[in-house]
């Protein structure tokens, strides 16, 4: 029996288009290497990410997208992260930009900006500009940090200060300045430079005032940044795997391969309980976030003390794949820190991504005990 998706932005699952997106899947990981080394997404890797859909989740459907939800979102950010945590995390930050737009934009600009379906998005909820109004439209100056895929994306949405309040613009890349600043240990390949905008003009139809963002949308930005990640941690563990079927053996020890190893064993297995328990449990926010959306749960769970549990289980899940990474390191010892090594790329995506200010384990454990006190009594 075929298990087909009726959806073609997100791909058919039957046996030939499984092997379809396993092929661009090898792409991507083929092409990891030189991602990082270029500071950008390969030409290959870009054509891999429309091919699969990845650019296209967040696209709304009346544009020809997939307005997936949060689950497929989830699940789809790790499959591509499994191969290539860099694409998975501009793909992510793609989706988030069009869901800014989606919902700032009038319906005669998102029809414009949203011609095609698998356009990459860039963007930036930092109010990294000041605008003044101009007749027909906005003109803006500012800067904004950490752009990801800014270097090969058609659009940006950019939040801007205009008269005190937090807008939204939506501006060709090309009528911007990029300042290549991104200079970090992780995610390299994601090329996260600064964009800047000098006396830009923007017309009053790509600007819209950003309503607040309600808590299924806050979610949903949480996966997009946490699953590249656990997907990180799950190609650390497929390296580690192929490592124990290989000739490799404990280094002065009587063992003839790694796998009679009880304690390599057992550090094997705790390694992959943790990165399980990471996905199951982004897997788990995702799907309640979308029956609270769906109305088929209550929206008030993803409000007060129990959104505040929700986001910190997604934190947890990113401190988990990084204690992961930690013992898979022990198990690859020396070796995986080789520069040509797969997993000491994987292991510092890792540390740099799940540390996303969206995943900031003390501020989410702070405001889920601002939550929980109760009021001082009257």
């Amino acid at each position: 029996m075929s298990n087909d998706t009726a959806d073609p932005a997100l791909g058919s699952t039957t046996t030939t288009d499984r092997a379809t997106r396993a092929e661009l899947l090898d792409v991507l990981r083929d092409q990891a290497a030189t991602t990082e080394q270029a500071g950008r997404p390969t030409h290959d890797t870009l054509t891999a990410l429309r091919a699969l859909g990845a650019l296209a989740l967040r696209t709304p459907r009346a544009h020809g997208g997939a307005g997936a939800d949060t689950t497929t979102v989830a699940r789809r950010l790790t499959e591509v992260g499994r191969a290539c945590p860099t694409s998975a995390w501009v793909a992510g930050t793609c989706l988030t930009a069009k869901n800014i737009a989606a919902t700032v934009l009038p319906e005669a600009a998102a029809a414009e900006v949203f011609a095609d379906p698998d356009t990459l998005f860039c963007g930036s909820g930092f109010p990294g500009g000041r605008g003044e109004r101009v007749p027909g439209g906005v003109r803006v100056t500012g800067s904004w940090p950490n752009v990801s895929g800014c270097e090969d994306a058609v659009w940006a949405s950019l939040g801007v200060l205009v008269d005190g309040a937090l807008t939204f613009v939506v501006v060709p890349v090309d009528a911007l300045t990029v300042e290549r600043t991104w200079d970090v240990a992780g995610m390299r390949g994601t090329g996260s430079h600064t964009l800047v905008a000098r006396d830009l003009v923007v017309p009053d139809g790509r600007t819209g005032r950003a309503a607040p963002f309600g808590p299924a949308d806050q979610l949903l930005y949480v996966v997009a940044v946490l699953a590249p990640v656990v997907g990180a941690a799950q190609g650390a563990l497929d390296a580690t795997t192929e490592m124990f079927a290989s000739a490799r053996k404990p280094y002065l020890t009587a063992y003839t391969r790694m796998g009679e190893s009880p304690g390599a064993r057992h550090w094997l297995a705790e390694a992959s309980h943790l990165v399980h328990g990471a996905e199951t449990s982004m897997l788990a926010v995702a799907d309640r976030t979308d029956s609270a959306a769906a109305g088929t749960d209550d929206a008030d769970a993803l409000a007060g003390a129990g959104g505040h549990r929700l986001r910190l289980a997604l934190a947890d899940a990113a401190r988990d794949c990084r204690a992961a990474l930690e013992l898979v390191l022990d198990l690859n010892g020396t070796s995986g820190f080789r520069a040509g090594s797969p997993v000491q790329r994987l292991w510092r995506d890792v540390a740099v991504g799940s540390r996303h200010p969206l995943l900031n384990p003390y501020l989410t454990t702070e405001r889920l005990g601002e939550a929980l006190v109760p009021p001082p009594a009257a």
